[in-house]
């Protein structure tokens, strides 16, 4: 109720394209203030001048409250909405954005203000632009010839001439509602209708043109349409404005399928989103932001229910527009189609954000069956289908490892030293040296799965492998699985008793919910598991059962209950006593903390190795060691290390071994 009031008071007042000229004397060029915003973040400039109130604040979703910086008061009125950029006092009815906020609290000027973000924000100031008021003006003029022809466009829609188009959109299940809903027009296939209805309605040719309503031959011949005989998806901007127009061409023999507005000072394709401003809004609610690759894709989903769905304009996601998901939320879904153009676009999206990666802004990859889009699987199989696939989300560091690992045979020292050479530089442009190091763990958990040293034979008893027989690494459907693979490491396991816990005892969720989110499960399985768990109401067997069929993960469960580990724990086998169960997790959770803290020393020990100019393969046989030791010390224990071994007086040796630097001795 309070955003919307937020909404409703403080939109319509700001109008940025007019104030900031008026404001100050010196113009800024088109587009700087709306990149300025897109790389600040409203609450971190308040929050330096705020106490929040943690009560009342919701830091997920950029809704924050605290005591009113311009007046006394005791009470949290002062509302920060982090997503659309704005500040709100319900008190004393103070307002603005993150530039006049450092204006009333600095005492400073508008350019002043500007100057100030941009340092904080690595943007640098751009040179003086006399022109700009007169640019800012000219934009204005376009949006009126474009929100015309957003108008006239569903006009013809309704005409005979736009018979196939209807057609068309009736085949793909698009209602008068959804027509109406996403303003879809109709391209008339004449050589200059749409610009002969733009100069009737008192336009002139010359921004009809700018607008790319129209385009101008070299030769000098009359305008004709830039669009025709296509149906029309209007682009908007967050703030409502019609920037500019997809269009879906009729004719089979079309030059280009789908065909975007040209470069305008008013539109660019690599800055802009279709569906920004609807999707901000519901992510501001709570829903997960997907991006999915086209308009049909994005109208599926949002009729689906997904009313938080954004898509790139016809070309690959740019550096601009990943910044512009990161400001709506931390972590958007790409959900991409599962053929080999969508893989590539997954990878070559995992390129361009390695460098611009910071501590809580990622990505995750949701990857649609073959030969499916999100209309395709969501008119087969139903919202819950896509749900199920959106779940089952992938982090970053699983593509990019299945980028450099699917299909490659690793049978020598040579190939796997060029996959360790891979992944380093990959990491490497991770400017976050935390952030660096955990995706290096991962990274080396993922290896070690694949290069493990042992494994047993079909007897049971164990082996070394050699060379010759490491399998090819992670085909579809090979490795995907830990639990398949038998590659569990201790941690899995405990993850596993956990999870397969909770299941059979569904009554103590509530009391161990806080600390679910700590699993963060590699295998894809557990991770549904653990989705379904969070989600879930179930609270008694029976209900438990219940949604399990119908998340269909059943089997998986089935699948945790096999293992050895699992299936021997008395809290399994006597699923009716809550306070042995209680007392099995209590005691599962404290050691799976414990673990990942040595875990977690480790790759900090073994970073500060590969950062030498030394050995640089010191790091990897250190860490082989360590396993080859927890291995032989303990052959008989689930995955390859016994619960009770000495993880203090391991690590202690290690830190001893690089504060010694015995390697350098050796040496001598």
């Amino acid at each position: 109720m309070r955003t919307r009031r937020i909404h409703d008071v403080i939109t319509p007042s700001l109008d940025f394209a007019t104030t900031e000229a008026d404001i100050h004397p010196m113009s800024l060029p088109p587009g700087f203030l709306d990149e300025l915003r897109t790389r600040t973040s409203l609450s971190q400039v308040v929050g330096r001048k705020v106490m929040w109130d943690n009560r009342k604040s919701n830091q997920a979703k950029g809704d924050m409250w605290a005591p009113c910086p311009f007046h006394q008061e005791k009470t949290a009125s002062f509302h920060v909405d982090d997503r659309k950029g704005f500040y709100y006092c319900f008190g004393c009815q103070a307002k603005g954005d993150a530039i006049g906020f450092i204006q009333q609290t600095e005492n400073v000027s508008f350019i002043e203000a500007v100057e100030i973000l941009a340092s904080e924000a690595g943007v640098p100031m751009p040179e003086r632009d006399p022109r700009a008021q007169e640019k800012a003006d000219e934009r204005t003029d376009l949006a009126k010839v474009t929100e015309a022809a957003v108008g006239w466009f569903r006009l013809q829609l309704k005409t005979t001439a736009a018979a196939d188009a209807r057609a068309y959109l009736a085949r793909r299940g698009l209602d008068d509602a959804a027509l109406d809903r996403f303003e879809i027009g109709f391209a008339p296939a004449g050589q200059d209708t749409a610009f002969q209805a733009m100069i009737t309605k008192g336009f002139s040719a010359d921004k009809i043109v700018a607008a790319d309503i129209a385009r101008k031959p070299d030769d000098g011949r009359a305008p004709y349409d830039a669009f025709r005989d296509r149906i029309m998806f209007p682009i908007r901007d967050a703030r409502g404005r019609c920037i500019g127009f997809g269009g879906r061409a009729m004719a089979a023999d079309a030059q280009a399928k789908y065909l975007n507005s040209r470069e305008t000072d008013l539109f660019g394709k690599g800055r802009a989103l279709y569906n920004h401003g609807p999707a901000r809004e519901a992510a501001g609610k709570g829903q997960p932001l997907i991006v999915a690759e086209g308009y049909m894709d994005v109208i599926a989903l949002v009729r689906a229910g997904f009313g938080a769905t954004v898509a790139p304009l016809g070309t690959a996601i740019t550096e601009d527009q990943l910044r512009l998901l990161w400001r709506i939320t931390d972590e958007p879904i790409i959900a991409l189609d599962g053929d080999t153009a969508g893989l590539r676009a997954a990878m070559r999206l995992i390129d361009l954000a390695m460098p611009l990666l910071e501590s809580g802004k990622s990505l995750r990859f949701a990857l649609l069956p073959e030969g499916q889009d999100p209309d395709d699987l969501i008119r087969a199989k139903g919202p819950d289908a896509m749900q199920t696939l959106l779940d089952q989300a992938q982090p970053m560091v699983n593509l990019l490892w299945r980028r450099e690992t699917e299909g490659r045979v690793f049978d020598s020292p040579e190939r796997r030293a060029a996959l360790d050479k891979t992944l380093r530089t990959a990491i490497t442009r991770i400017p976050d040296p935390s952030l660096k190091r955990h995706y290096g763990q991962a990274l080396n958990d993922l290896r070690w799965q694949l290069f493990a040293p042992q494994r047993r034979t079909a007897g049971g008893g164990p082996r070394r492998r050699g060379f010759g027989e490491v399998p090819v690494a992670a085909l579809a459907g090979t490795r995907a699985s830990a639990i398949g693979s038998g590659t569990l490491s201790s941690s899995d396991l405990r993850v596993a008793l956990i999870l397969a816990t909770l299941c059979q005892c569904p009554a103590l969720i509530d009391q161990f919910d806080s600390k679910l989110d700590r699993l963060s499960p590699r295998d894809p399985d557990q991770a549904r598991l653990l989705s379904l768990l969070q989600r879930t109401d179930a609270r008694d067997r029976a209900a438990m059962e219940l949604a399990l069929e119908t998340a269909h993960l059943t089997q998986t469960l089935e699948n945790l209950l096999a293992l050895g580990h699992v299936r021997i724990a008395p809290c399994i086998r006597t699923p009716d006593d809550l306070v042995k169960a209680s007392q099995c997790l209590t005691e599962e959770f404290a050691k799976l903390s414990a673990r990942r803290g040595i875990e977690h020393e480790m790759t900090e020990a073994l970073q500060d190795l590969s950062d030498t100019e030394g050995d640089a393969h010191l790091s990897w046989r250190l860490n082989h060691a360590i396993h080859t030791r927890q291995q032989a010390e303990h052959p008989q224990a689930p995955g390859g290390a016994d619960a009770s071994e000495d993880t203090a007086a391991l690590s202690r040796q290690l830190r001893d071994l690089i504060d010694g630097r015995v390697w350098e001795k050796k040496g001598r």
